[in-house]
């Protein structure tokens, strides 16, 4: 999504700047991620003189090379960990390089390429380039900022705070008929940070997963509504496809660990000739959301392995790779998700390496999920204009976390079961009330019988033109059991 995203960003807005651009998306199945030297050699070959990396690159040392035989100038932009020696190319620009002297680290790669895009267009200014033809507005742009910087899972504090609350504003506008299409398939009312993640951004990745990301980079650029409309319905079937595949590969990875898992270890490493490469970084999460281990799920095809990685608070995996590259062909990411290609040979070898790192790195007290929250209340201090003045912290997301608060001794009342997966109560607390939501909390419903300790987020819930509270609840204990 960040890749697509940023790809979108340059294309539309080096276009308006008056360059003759084209774009190229590996084929995440053939070619892997990353750099692509057939990407290079295409480039050359239709007469490019300056090829532009997003989101990728920082590693490419061969790929760097070849475009510099193949006469173009190389300029990467990656937000990635970079290595020890950077590529030869004509530019190298990633806030994380040891000398880079920009103020905020966190960019995801599209606000690498939209900051590469402001400092262009200020020097084009400079020269007088604009005085002939119109100087191009980037704030329209910032929804493509928004999406890729909310769906790569960036840190919403600082300056990416700043860019998706200005994006998001531009995505609700509805100005861009792609991001129409997709609300309308999606059925998104209100476009922020929780329908970018779920809703939004699974449907413009499904393509890159199961067939070819370009799909996505095209609907973010189709200025016919019709035809936006049509690539979305496409990209919607693509998602229902994933879903499926990734929840067979889950099941699949739960029968393995039936048979394998040791509550002792430290780390999960799993591999399969059947699995697809294109969902195994959600499966992961999955896996990473139940067991809570670093845990790294490897497709195998014709003896080679591709790998995606998620991890655990207090364990970084990109330096956890490093230390295993002895037995890996490539690697990188950063300390939360990561990718990587292995020959099928060298599995069993890496899994016990990388558990060897995770016992070094990971106590015990660190393998248990805990829930940082900020606040102890009493529903009584719930008033709309406290919630009100909560929200206006928003955007939240990885970093900026929606506040997080706990009530004790409540008891459920009106407890129904909604879809078959969700929960819909009442908690009370004294003469105090609050209508709550758990959403895939059905099994637990016998938890509600007695005292209980909620954790949630409070939120204004929006009915008929009607404001009122509602608590989201994330977890709940019964009294005398909670820890």
């Amino acid at each position: 999504m960040d890749g697509i995203t940023a790809s979108a960003l340059l294309v539309e807005n080096l276009r308006s700047f008056g360059a003759t651009v084209d774009y190229y998306i590996p084929l995440r199945l053939v070619d892997g991620y990353g750099l692509s030297g057939e990407a290079l050699q295409r480039a050359a070959d239709s007469g490019a003189k300056v090829a532009v990396s997003v989101d990728c690159g920082v590693s490419a040392h061969d790929e760097a090379l070849l475009a510099k035989e193949l006469g173009l100038d190389l300029i990467i932009t990656d937000h990635h960990q970079p290595p020890d020696h950077l590529p030869e190319a004509l530019a190298v620009i990633n806030p994380h390089r040891s000398d880079c002297t920009f103020p905020y680290k966190g960019l995801a790669g599209v606000g690498v390429a939209f900051m590469l895009l402001v400092a262009l267009r200020s020097r084009l200014r400079q020269q007088g380039w604009f005085d002939a033809r119109p100087e191009p507005d980037l704030r329209r742009s910032l929804d493509l900022v928004a999406l890729g910087t909310i769906a790569d899972i960036a840190p919403l504090t600082g300056l990416n705070r700043i860019l998706v609350k200005a994006g998001l504003e531009v995505l609700n506008q509805g100005q861009r008929p792609g991001i129409a299409a997709l609300r309308e398939v999606a059925d998104v009312k209100e476009i922020n940070c929780g329908s970018v993640g779920f809703r939004l951004a699974p449907r413009l990745n499904a393509a890159g997963r199961l067939q070819d990301a370009a799909q996505g980079v095209a609907l973010l650029l189709e200025p016919s509504p019709d035809k936006a409309l049509e690539s979305a319905r496409h990209l919607d079937d693509c998602n229902r496809e994933r879903q499926a595949i990734e929840q067979q590969t889950l099941e699949q990875a739960l029968e393995q660990l039936t048979e394998t898992y040791d509550p002792s270890q430290r780390s999960i490493v799993l591999a399969d000739s059947e699995w697809h490469s294109g969902v195994i970084g959600i499966v992961a999460s999955r896996l990473v959301e139940r067991f809570y281990r670093p845990t790294v799920l490897i497709a195998v095809d014709n003896g080679i392995g591709k790998g995606s990685a998620r991890s655990i608070r207090g364990f970084h995996l990109y330096r956890a790779l490093y230390d295993c590259q002895q037995q890996l062909s490539g690697f990188g990411g950063h300390e939360y998700a990561a990718g990587l290609s292995i020959p099928a040979e060298h599995i069993e070898t890496f899994a016990a390496d990388f558990e060897a790192v995770a016992e070094k790195a990971l106590r015990d007290d660190q393998l248990q999920p805990r829930h940082l929250f900020d606040q102890e209340v009493l529903l009584e201090e719930l008033t709309l204009e406290i919630v009100t003045e909560l929200n206006l912290l928003a955007p939240f997301g990885m970093g900026n976390p929606q506040p997080l608060l706990v009530a004790r001794n409540l008891r459920a009342q009106q407890v129904q079961i909604l879809g078959e997966k969700h929960l819909r109560f009442t908690a009370r607390q004294g003469g105090y009330s609050q209508p709550c939501i758990a959403f895939g909390m059905a099994a637990r419903i016998d938890e509600l019988a007695g005292e209980f300790d909620l954790l949630f987020t409070p939120d204004i819930n929006e009915w008929r033109g009607r404001n009122s509270i509602q608590l989201k609840v994330k977890d709940f204990a019964v009294v005398g059991e909670a820890k």
